[in-house]
């Protein structure tokens, strides 16, 4: 690294908290699929910021409207009414068919927000006792790092030393049908779950998974809550991971992408009972909703839909998954994914992932790795055949990479 990236990393291990560990490039510039380092050098980012630039970095339609609105109106609170809130509402409701919408700003204020909302309509509406609603999660999930979110996580990198924490959740293997039927009881008042575990490695449920699960969230009244936060607008291949099996959630989670990566916007969506619930003083945000937030967020949407780029991440993850699979490298353990939500699983003894993904940062990649032996690859919905086939012929190279 130059003197002038040294500087920059030094400056942020001097004075910033160590809760992330960064690979060696210094970002300063970003344009669709790609992005530039400091120094000029040009990089194929496969990470999408865990997918909040499913866009495409700086979209200029997105753009455009952030500045447009920015010029108008930023933040009013929820004190007041502003005019692009109830355009926003109305938008997103008719995109994806659901009945109430409530803004927040971060994917975990939006799990932390259906949590709540659950247990009122739980005690309120179901009839649970005070204090016995249980909600149900799975095993190696991933919802955020609130202190309410670690505590139902099984990562002890994201609980240890945070506790105490608090109870009401049941832990059950994810893909598993049978496990959440034997878990239910009459206090269950949610299945809180990932339609896809992206942060465990990009973990695909059996084929009718979610077929069944629904089946037994309506037979026992209890609500199907999908944390679409990283699944959800067109990452696989679909506008939400949940059409994949046909079935529709009781609450649907999202953020990220619900901004195109300008600006921190988050939601959930939810049919009439589970958000009816909330009365005014109950709930809120000093961001949610704000004019700014909505108005990035309906150009967000607006050219996901108009774009095409939902039926891009279709062609391309097929075109990347295929192209991966056919890398012929005793590294590799596992290839999987949806749309462009991909993982390449190698096998213990290829060593670290992440020495993987310095490789491909010194070939024009940029991607990430995740549970030790796990190379994440997730590129904008953007990406064209020709970016996708330029990438597969470095990971080919870097994957087949003798590090010894």
């Amino acid at each position: 690294m130059s003197s002038s990236v040294i500087d920059f990393v030094a400056t942020e291990a001097r004075f910033g908290a160590r809760n992330y560990e960064p690979i060696g490039v210094v970002l300063s510039r970003g344009e669709g699929v790609w992005v530039w380092d400091t120094e000029g050098n040009r990089y194929l980012d496969c990470l999408s910021a865990y997918s909040a630039v499913s866009q495409g970095h700086c979209h200029p339609k997105i753009l455009a409207a952030m500045v447009e609105q920015a010029h108008r109106l930023t933040l009013t609170s929820r004190a007041f009414h502003n005019d692009q809130l109830a355009l926003f509402y109305e938008e997103i409701a008719a995109l994806t068919g659901s009945h109430k919408v409530l803004p927040m700003n971060s994917g975990a204020e939006a799990v932390e927000s259906a949590i709540k909302s659950v247990r009122k309509w739980g005690y309120e509406v179901k009839g649970v006792p005070d204090g016995q609603a249980e909600i149900i999660v799975c095993a190696n999930n991933f919802h955020g790092r609130t202190l309410g979110i670690v505590g139902f996580s099984t990562d002890p990198e994201t609980r240890t030393h945070f506790g105490p924490f608090a109870p009401g959740f049941k832990i059950i293997p994810f893909g598993d049908a049978a496990a959440l039927e034997e878990a239910i009881t009459p206090n269950t008042v949610a299945f809180l779950v990932e339609p896809i575990q992206g942060e465990a490695g990009v973990i695909i449920p059996p084929a009718g998974y979610f077929t069944k699960v629904r089946e037994l969230c309506t037979a026992n009244n209890v609500m199907l809550v999908l944390d679409e936060i990283q699944t959800g607008l067109g990452r696989t291949g679909k506008l939400l991971a949940e059409q994949h099996e046909g079935i529709e959630a009781d609450v649907t989670l999202l953020g990220k992408a619900l901004s195109g990566g300008f600006y921190p916007v988050s939601a959930v969506l939810s049919n009439n009972d589970v958000l009816g619930t909330l009365r005014p003083g109950q709930h809120g945000s000093t961001f949610g909703g704000n004019p700014l937030a909505c108005a990035v967020a309906r150009a967000a949407l607006r050219v996901l839909v108009e774009e095409g780029m939902i039926e891009n991440a279709a062609r391309q993850g097929a075109r990347f998954l295929e192209g991966l699979k056919d890398i012929r490298a005793n590294t590799i353990r596992d290839v999987r994914g949806r749309g462009l939500m991909l993982a390449v699983e190698l096998h213990p003894e290829a060593g670290r992932a992440r020495r993987y993904c310095e490789a491909l940062q010194g070939k024009g990649i940029l991607a990430k790795d995740t549970h030790e032996h796990t190379i994440r690859i997730a590129p904008p919905l953007v990406v064209t055949s020709d970016e996708v086939d330029w990438a597969l012929e470095r990971l080919a190279t870097t994957l087949t990479q003798d590090f010894a």
